[in-house]
């Protein structure tokens, strides 16, 4: 499993990166190949300055070795060894018409000193963050993302909706760091579900992501906006920043594992700004965002 899921998102990353290369026109991704210590490593592609993408990030990864303390403490387990691998992207568009998207899809193993397989998982999910709310573009990629769950149970996008906008709250703030999309982990062989039934579904959604994001980059990649307009984008992009540094179960992860700093922080966004105390005039555009993040919705 390990092996099939790890050459589909090589294969993923290609399609991905190719697509978002088309689609931006002057950059191209920047590719480095690390490997880490303690065993395994990954590659990271990223693009910068482009016309359409400001920065953005599509690395693959595949990771083993002794689990760390810390890690072990996590999931209460002793001392094991593990293997990790995973997609994970974070594009932030010029515009502050275009929302920043992410997606992650990842796989889990863990081992028992003999070298067993004790425990095995699927994870991922793929989100959605506006700087201006388009309900249009907000239901189109809620709809795909129901459409790929649609295909392998009619409750999962409901469910996976649902733990989305728990997932990527910040607390501090009291509101939602998007609009959502999916989010799920842990899914385990079951008596409903086999392992290659959820590697079936994780495909699934990960082949539904350029399906999802890209006609709207399409229709909102031209469209004017102004200084006020590229001021609260960076304003709104301190949140995702302040998110996954402080909440972020993948960052955290990293952190820990002693995964590549670069690769790891490469989600954060190259512009932002805090402002003392900063809130959106009464009835503007801006307003109606943070309206729909205090109290998340349903898109389809």
């Amino acid at each position: 499993m390990k092996d099939k899921f790890y050459a589909y998102i090589q294969n993923l990353q290609d399609r991905i990166c190719t697509k978002l290369e088309e689609i931006d026109g002057k950059s191209k991704f920047q590719e480095d190949l690390w490997e880490r210590e303690e065993g395994g490593g990954g590659r990271t592609r990223v693009i910068e300055n482009g016309n359409v993408f400001e920065k953005g990030g599509v690395n693959i990864s595949a990771v083993h070795g002794p689990l760390a303390p810390a890690m072990q403490k996590y999931f209460q387990v002793g001392d094991v060894n593990f293997f990790a691998c995973g997609l994970s992207l974070v594009i932030h568009p010029k515009s502050p018409m275009v929302p920043t998207v992410h997606a992650n899809w990842r796989y889990f193993e863990m081992y028992d000193k003999e070298g067993n397989v004790i425990d095995q998982w699927f994870g991922g999910g793929q989100d959605l963050t506006p700087y201006y709310l388009v309900e249009e573009d907000a239901k189109h990629f809620h709809q795909v993302s129901k459409n790929a769950c649609d295909e392998h149970d009619k409750a999962f996008y409901s469910e996976y909706k649902k733990k989305c906008d728990e997932y990527f709250w910040n607390a501090h703030r009291d509101e939602a760091r998007g609009i959502g999309g999916l989010f799920f982990d842990y899914l385990k062989a079951s008596e409903e579900k086999t392992i290659e039934d959820w590697y079936n579904f994780v495909t699934e959604v990960g082949d539904s992501f350029l399906e999802a994001y890209v006609p709207i980059v399409e229709k909102r990649k031209n469209s004017t906006f102004t200084e006020v307009q590229k001021n609260w984008q960076e304003i709104r992009r301190g949140r995702y920043v302040e998110f996954n540094l402080v909440h972020d179960k993948g960052t955290l992860f990293g952190l820990k594992t002693n995964g590549r700093i670069e690769s790891i922080l490469m989600s954060l966004p190259p512009k932002v700004q805090w402002q003392y105390d900063h809130h959106p005039e009464k009835g503007s555009e801006e307003e109606k965002l943070v309206d729909v993040l205090k109290n998340p919705k349903d898109w389809v």
